[in-house]
């Protein structure tokens, strides 16, 4: 059976908000860059989900939240939202993971981040950079 999560793309001004996941051995996607979210639990909707979890980590939510896609990638389902970040990033707080940016479509293309706290780039979890081009990348078909 897949793992659901429900993750958020939250956007201010023209950068994406993304989450450095802690090193923790056993987690998914250890030291990666990834969107801010986490697993269902029993009962929960993906919208309640995503909820819970932004603030669980960031101490912050949406008024509005759109669905925007559904990813499936080795045993998990991913519920993707999209929201406006309605505050500057220094009024969230980082409560899990160990680094958070605002980041352009281009960085978010280019497969890996920089980390101001670490001091050197880190990847995409696995995923994240498909999600991406298929939400960021401007259609062929005009």
């Amino acid at each position: 059976m897949a793992i659901e999560v429900a993750l958020a793309m939250l956007q201010r001004k023209g950068r994406w908000l993304m989450q450095l996941r802690d090193e923790i051995p056993g987690i998914v996607a250890p030291g990666c860059w990834g969107l801010f979210g986490g697993h269902l639990e029993p009962g929960e909707t993906p919208e309640q989900a995503v909820r819970r979890e932004l603030q669980e980590e960031i101490g912050w939510q949406p008024r509005q939240l759109r669905y925007a896609m559904e990813h499936r990638l080795h045993r998990r389902t991913a519920h993707v939202f999209h929201a406006e970040l309605s505050v500057p990033l220094d009024q969230l707080q980082l409560l899990e993971g160990q680094d958070m940016a605002l980041v352009c479509t281009e960085e978010l293309l280019s497969g890996a981040i920089w980390s101001t706290r670490l001091g050197h780039p880190r990847p995409l979890a696995d995923g994240l950079a498909e999600v991406m081009q298929q939400l960021l990348r401007p259609s062929d078909a005009s």
